[in-house]
């Protein structure tokens, strides 16, 4: 046995869902709720009371003109309306014990009104005389047995089982009404929404710093605040809005709220967040963020709760048909004919059904509650259909408050507001407050100014590479205040700051001259460019897509040095986007790392005087260079990673070239070489990391050459041709294949730097050692067997490099390299151990003697 509490329980559902509930569905679980005490009612009912009262229906034995049975039985039937609860219980008695015969023809309520007629008023009735009835010779054991026969024989089988199909009928209902908050993949969604949304509701960003919103400066609100004054009796004074005490320092700006029913000016009293409710608020809008993109991917929600309507309404249908045909089916009187006559000597039976009339009464309550149920189900589905569900709109919210930029939307998200609406309007509105990106980026911006303070940001202020001070702010919600009151510094480097602003106050800054912006795209205010334009130098911008590139960025007069590292030539816009730089004007260095295909036509707009180029690919393959021709004082240019096979011929009307630097290509001859004796200021030649085999004897037209780079080539010998060049001061053939060093080294006596490490050099040249001007010496990592005493005329040696090769010894003349010290000698620890004592104590010397300047 099962108590109603245990049932009503499949109907409970967890409290925070009821603003998921609208009143149809809380009116349906009422009314489920009483179908199921109807149920409980009856079956309790059925299972304590319930019973079949029968009697034999007497043949006569003795008389063969006796009656037949049938026309006894409908003589029978006709007791059905003089029949009381008295009789009732009378009949119940004699079944008990020797209850009077039924002779066929004569009715038992025919018999006693004969005996007994009608008395007039206040008289009494005269006592029934004792031998009244006759006697069926049946014991009680047969009473029972008949009355169990008849009762699953003759009642028909909507009486017996009337409460069990409520029972049964009312469980799936309310299954049907509550399943989109049982399915696992809606229902974690649904408690995600009703989390969040009950956050949001009580969040402090909703009420304290509502007034705080990127629109509180435009006109419209200005004559809002004016109108407030003269509606000062329409002032919110809410206790929950948050008063702020005397000494909590106040925001003088203009602000609004909305609430349930209009809109409310509201005095500007707001205080800043705490840090607490600050990260609280800015967790929301992330979580916000995020549901709606998971929710409104989907309708499955929505398709859930419709269907579950059509099946309620469908079931509802189902019952009220086959319902309504049983009501007269329960009936008081029954015949019954068991069939058991070789057992009781009687084959028909008259019997009633005592609980006929309380299940009629019940089921007609029954019908009266389904289509009650029925008819709310059709407004259901009429409500369901009338408007589209799957999209909300804010409109009302954008027009009552200050965020015009809430956003609609759609699918099972919009849903989940439609049903939030049916509870209490006033939580799809501040649920609108964290879906407004204007209301997001205050929030940040007042967190981030409180946490940022001026004394947190001097501790992260250091000192770069060249000296100067710097600041790095990585991944912030946008730049705080405190930072333009930092006068000194010099260099600001902003990371990963997606909302990142510059505001006039940036004229503090008297000492900055380097901006760093990568993937920032940042907004200036028009009297901070002024600012800016004027005193920045250095520009470094490192994007995505060119179209986030700041186009105030075209407009820096004064910029001497642009970096630009991004993709500038997508596959879908054959045009490459860099705009016109025409106004960069004194523009010195531009250095563009991208992918191109050809130089942007655009770089010719500073073509008068940029003297710097650097063009960094990511291995796509520079085609066009036409463009070059045109930059005629290009002193330094840089062409890495580009693809090239060969030397292009547009460098060399490049008649003010001093440096050339084709790093990282695919340069196999350089039979061009030769073309390079027109640039008469070509002073450095870089053409390492690339697949050269041989130098061309031509290389020796090239007189003017002081540094030449070819390592990480595929170069087997030096020839001859190159140590003609007498103003080579550094000569880099590292990391080729080379296996000797010729003997006319000797003829670079200018040479301070030679570098020919990981080659195959075994032996040294003596001539090597005439090139008494050399600073850095490196032979690691070759087979050199020994390292001749000559080695100790290099006076000027600083650094020598001998690691990685077969030497069994050092000489001991190294000492006599006055400026060599132990930090400059690359060797192994075991050759350094077989160094004279005196000599390992002159170059343990610590000394800081003037070098001259290098190259």
């Amino acid at each position: 046995m099962f108590t109603l509490a245990e049932v009503a329980s499949f109907n409970d559902i967890q409290p925070t869902y009821r603003i998921l509930k609208p009143w149809w569905d809380v009116f349906m679980d009422y009314l489920a709720v009483v179908m199921l005490m109807v149920a409980i009612f009856a079956g309790t009912m059925q299972l304590t009371k319930d019973q079949v009262v029968c009697l034999p229906v007497l043949q006569s034995t003795v008389n063969s003109k006796a009656q037949p049975v049938t026309s006894g039985s409908s003589e029978f039937s006709s007791v059905e309306p003089t029949t009381g609860q008295g009789e009732a219980s009378s009949m119940r008695t004699v079944s008990l014990g020797s209850a009077p015969p039924v002779t066929p023809g004569v009715p038992l309520s025919t018999a006693a009104s004969s005996q007994y007629p009608p008395t007039e008023w206040g008289q009494e009735v005269k006592k029934e005389k004792k031998d009244l009835g006759r006697k069926t010779n049946l014991d009680f054991q047969q009473y029972v047995f008949v009355n169990q026969m008849c009762y699953h024989l003759a009642l028909p089988w909507y009486s017996k089982y009337f409460p069990y199909l409520v029972l049964i009928h009312t469980i799936i209902l309310i299954v049907s009404s509550n399943f989109w908050f049982k399915y696992p993949k809606t229902c974690s969604k649904i408690e995600h929404f009703v989390s969040i949304l009950g956050k949001c509701f009580e969040s402090p960003w909703t009420t304290k710093a509502l007034s705080e919103t990127a629109c509180e400066d435009s006109e419209e609100n200005k004559q809002r605040l004016t109108g407030a004054q003269s509606l000062s009796k329409y002032v919110s004074t809410s206790s929950d809005e948050g008063s702020p005490s005397a000494s909590t320092p106040m925001i003088t700006k203009s602000g609004f709220k909305f609430s349930a029913d209009k809109p409310m000016i509201e005095v500007p009293s707001v205080t800043i967040l705490d840090k607490k409710d600050g990260e609280q608020a800015k967790a929301l809008f992330e979580k916000v963020r995020k549901f709606r993109a998971h929710v409104e991917d989907s309708d499955l929600i929505y398709k859930l709760y419709v269907g579950q309507t059509v099946i309620k309404t469908v079931k509802f249908i189902f019952i009220l048909g086959y319902t309504a045909n049983f009501v007269n089916t329960i009936s008081f009187e029954h015949t019954c004919q068991p069939k058991v006559e070789h057992l009781i000597g009687y084959t028909q039976f008259e019997c009633t059904h005592n609980m006929a009339y309380m299940l009629k009464k019940l089921l007609i309550s029954y019908i009266s509650l389904i289509c009650v149920y029925g008819f709310i189900c059709f407004y259901t589905l009429f409500w369901l259909f009338r408007i589209p569900l799957k999209e909300y709109s804010f409109e009302k919210v954008r027009e009552e408050s200050s965020f015009s930029d809430i956003p609609d939307v759609k699918n099972d998200f919009a849903f989940l507001l439609h049903m939030v609406d049916q509870y209490d309007q006033l939580y799809s509105k501040r649920f609108g407050v964290f879906l407004s990106e204007v209301s997001e980026n205050k929030l940040r911006e007042i967190s981030l100014n409180h946490e940022w303070t001026f004394e947190k940001l001097r501790q992260h202020v250091s000192r770069n590479a060249q000296d100067k001070q710097e600041l790095h702010l990585f991944m912030l919600s946008g730049v705080p205040n405190a930072v333009f009151e930092l006068s000194e510094l010099e260099v600001l480097k902003l990371e990963l700051i997606p909302e990142a602003k510059i505001p006039a106050k940036v004229s503090q800054m008297v000492s900055l001259r380097e901006l760093h912006l990568c993937h920032c795209p940042a907004k200036v205010e028009e009297t901070a460019f002024s600012v800016l334009r004027e005193q920045l130098k250095c520009l470094h911008v490192k994007f995505t897509d060119v179209a986030e590139i700041p186009t105030w960025v075209y407009l820096l007069r004064n910029l001497c040095e642009l970096y630009l590292i991004g993709n500038l030539n997508s596959e879908n816009n054959k045009m490459i986007g860099l705009e016109s730089l025409r106004e960069l004007k004194h523009l010195k260095l531009l250095h563009v790392k991208s992918n191109l295909t050809k130089i942007p036509p655009n770089i010719t707009d500073v073509a008068p005087h940029l003297t710097k180029l650097v063009i960094h690919n990511d291995g796509t393959k520079l085609v066009v260079l036409n463009s070059l021709k045109k930059m005629t004082n290009v002193a330094e240019l840089e062409l890495q990673n580009c693809e090239l096979e060969r030397i292009p011929h547009a460098i060399f009307s490049l008649s003010n070239l001093q440096e050339l630097d084709l790093k990282s290509n695919s340069i196999r001859t350089i039979e061009e070489i030769i073309s390079f004796q027109h640039l008469k200021r070509l002073t450095c030649l870089k053409l390492w990391h690339n697949k050269i085999v041989s130098i061309p004897p031509s290389i020796t037209h090239v007189k003017n050459l002081e540094s030449l780079y070819l390592s990480n080539n595929k170069l087997e010998s030096l020839p001859v041709a190159v140590f003609s060049l007498q103003k080579l001061r550094c000569l880099d053939v590292s990391y080729n294949s080379i296996a000797s060093i010729p003997q006319e080294i000797g003829m670079l006596q200018n040479l301070q730097h030679f570098h020919i490490t990981g080659n195959k050099v075994d032996v040294l040249p003596k001539q090597l050692f005439k090139c008494v001007k050399l600073r850095t010496l490196s032979l690691g990592q070759n087979c050199i067997t020994s390292l001749p005493d000559k080695v100790g005329h290099l006076l000027q040696l600083t650094h020598l490099e001998l690691k990685g090769n077969c030497l069994d010894r050092l000489p001991a003349t190294l000492g006599q390299c006055q400026l060599l010290r132990k930090g400059g000698l690359v060797v192994e620890d075991h050759l350094f151990d077989t160094l004279p004592s005196e000599v390992k104590e002159v170059l343990n010397q610590d000394t800081s003697i003037p070098f001259a300047n290098g190259i």
